[in-house]
């Protein structure tokens, strides 16, 4: 589980290589072991605040790699989606580059996959922006646009665009095992969409936000799939932590 930093640093030593016990592996090769558990691919599809991303991933003591090469992919300990723009062009871009297949690859290995944003958006079923296209199909549901109106017909300015409170998303939910451990609702994230994923199954979604007096899903996990629909890197001390708990999460998935 993810409910405090020692959990997360008892859950990765039990990886932790004891260098007094003979393994049979030259010492090039343990680095490399060690070094997988850090390593957080993000990727590379044309799309996203890559560099930003990366950046806070360092901060957080991970070994981020931008890629879009399968193989690099698949030795990673978790990928992240990263994304900004249309649904269409971000499934676009993801079968031009052959990037489909390993995703979905890569989270049938159960190892954490997060999506970011648009990236988010691209793990669920379909999206309603420009059209009907289909997603990834790794959550059940679909991605609509932000309501026009607030519940008294004034017109709410799209996209949303700024900082917004996150909250859990049923009443009682716990964030102690997710993505959000430590923070507090009402803990403010950086967003900017115009579109927003509706899980199918309500007990997806971990966090929400109020957007033009309506609710909104802000965070899902399911199993080792999590989505952010703000910007963790943007997001200072909040997305921080959110990053942190990532890698962490990817860590402690790694076995040696």
């Amino acid at each position: 589980g993810l409910s405090d930093r020692s959990q997360h640093t008892s859950a990765c030593s039990a990886y932790r290589i004891n260098p007094k016990r003979k393994l049979g592996l030259n010492r090039v090769a343990i680095l490399s072991i060690i070094n997988s558990h850090n390593k957080v691919a993000v990727i590379d599809y044309g799309l996203g605040n890559l560099f930003s991303l990366a950046r806070a991933l360092r901060h957080v003591g991970a070994d981020p790699e931008i890629t879009a090469d399968e193989e690099t992919l698949m030795g990673a300990a978790g990928i992240i989606l990263p994304g900004v723009g249309a649904f269409k062009d971000g499934m676009q871009r993801l079968e031009q580059r052959a990037l489909v297949n390993p995703m979905l690859k890569f989270a049938e290995s159960g190892k954490p996959v997060l999506g970011v944003c648009l990236g988010m958006q691209l793990l669920f079923d379909a999206s309603e922006e420009f059209g009907h296209y289909q997603g990834l199909g790794l959550v059940a549901g679909k991605v609509i646009r932000l309501l026009a109106s607030d519940q008294d017909g004034r017109r709410v300015k799209i996209p949303h665009i700024g900082w917004n409170e996150l909250h859990p998303a049923q009443e009682n939910l716990s964030w102690e095992s997710t993505n959000l451990c430590g923070l507090k609702p009402g803990d403010a994230a950086y967003f900017v969409h115009s579109y927003v994923p509706k899980p199918l199954a309500d007990r997806c979604a971990v966090a929400k936000m109020n957007y033009g007096g309506h609710w909104y899903c802000a965070a899902i996990e399911q199993g080792n799939i999590s989505g952010v629909q703000f910007h963790p890197e943007k997001s200072g001390e909040v997305g921080l932590r959110i990053l942190g708990n990532f890698v962490n999460r990817c860590k402690a998935t790694v076995p040696c």
